[in-house]
């Protein structure tokens, strides 16, 4: 899960990270208010889960409250690399002296921790490693002795940052140990003309296996996006571009009826994986979100029944159009059963004699079949 800066600065809060003041704002009004507070020119920051928000336009200096309201204005709802800007950073100005680079991250390569430092901040990491690899200090870390003090003064040396950076570093490596997060970057970490180091911005990606343990649903924004009301049913759910709602028991038959939907000349317009011993509940759950999504103009739902019986899946997909009613004759629904039970399965759909509902003894006749059907023909 990754988190949004101004989440990643809390963290760094609590861990005793130098980061500027402010808050965040979801409308103008509040940017001002907070800029008021403040009481000192302000930046102000779009957050959105992605890079390259300077170059879009989506961080904007304010010398003062009516400046900070009209610059809020001009982010908020803005449209960056397809994430749109929600709320704003409302954040103290900090003016740097010097920039630096630094990061903590699991290095999957290896099967450890990696450290990634540099003297040459601001820039984007991949930039740096291409232009000037020698500037970009790496150290693994063994995991069971970690980052203490002599390690971060190290880190510090190598990559020639100040000596007051190294108790910084050496509580970013907490941060990526207590919090169980995968990745801890700071870029730009500052050091101020009066010689304090502070995160002047920051990423945090956090381990969803680890979510029992920190109780991270405070974490997520409340869109009531299709991935959201997925994620609250526990379907493994991701939205596509396409025309074609896919639903499939396993993620390799899923990946695999995707290619054969693109293969057919559609679009998939979803990955949903109901997973190998689902239920009817979740099978009428996965439905019900397919078509929810205004662009699916048919859908295909493949199973191989092996831990899935395909007469629950039957029986799902008919008590999801029981309740769905009138909306689940708007749409076209494609059905390939095959394996445990398919028989069974095949005779419940038959017998529920849906008018949306088609049967096709074949995984390429199914996908076929989908995508003319999404195309009108």
């Amino acid at each position: 899960m990754d988190l949004y800066e101004y989440q990643a600065k809390e963290l760094f809060g609590r861990h005793g990270i130098p980061v500027p003041a402010g808050r965040t704002a979801a409308t103008p009004a509040e940017a001002r208010e907070i800029a008021a507070g403040l009481g000192a020119p302000v930046v102000i920051k779009a957050q959105v889960k992605t890079g390259g928000r300077g170059k879009a336009g989506g961080i904007r200096p304010a010398a003062g409250p009516v400046a900070a309201e009209a610059e809020a204005d001009r982010v908020i709802g803005m449209d960056i690399k397809g994430h749109i800007a929600r709320r704003v950073l409302v954040e103290a100005a900090t003016v740097p002296f010097e920039e630096y680079y630094a990061a903590f991250l699991v290095d999957r390569a290896e099967g450890g921790f990696l450290a990634m430092v540099s003297s040459q901040g601001g820039m984007e990491i991949e930039e740096l490693a291409a232009t000037d690899p020698d500037a970009l200090v790496k150290l693994p870390i063994d995991p069971v002795t970690g980052v203490d003090a002599d390690t971060a003064k190290l880190l510090a040396a190598k990559a020639g940052l100040p000596e007051q950076a190294a108790p910084v570093l050496e509580k970013l490596w907490r941060v990526l140990v207590a919090e169980d997060a995968l990745l801890v970057e700071v870029n730009p970490l500052i050091c101020t003309t009066d010689q304090r180091i502070v995160a002047l911005d920051g990423k945090v990606t956090l381990d969803d296996n680890a979510a029992f343990r920190h109780g991270w649903d405070d974490y997520g924004e409340r869109t009531d996006s299709l991935e959201d009301r997925a994620r609250a049913k526990g379907l493994n759910y991701v939205k596509l571009d396409g025309t074609v709602g896919v639903i499939g028991n396993g993620a390799g038959l899923v990946m695999s009826t995707l290619d054969v939907v693109a293969g057919a000349g559609a679009g998939p317009a979803n990955f949903l994986d109901i997973g190998g011993g689902a239920s009817a509940q979740v099978m009428a759950d996965g439905l019900e979100i397919i078509l929810a999504d205004p662009d699916v103009r048919s859908v295909l739902v493949n199973v191989f029944g092996g831990i899935t019986a395909c007469d629950a899946v039957a029986n799902g997909i008919v008590t999801a159009l029981e309740l769905l009613g009138e909306r689940g004759h708007r749409r076209p629904i494609v059905v390939r059963l095959d394996g445990n039970n398919a028989e069974v399965g095949r005779r419940i759909l038959s017998d529920a004699r849906h008018p949306a509902v088609r049967q096709v003894a074949t995984m390429d006749g199914a996908a076929e079949m989908a995508a003319r059907l999404a195309a009108g023909a």
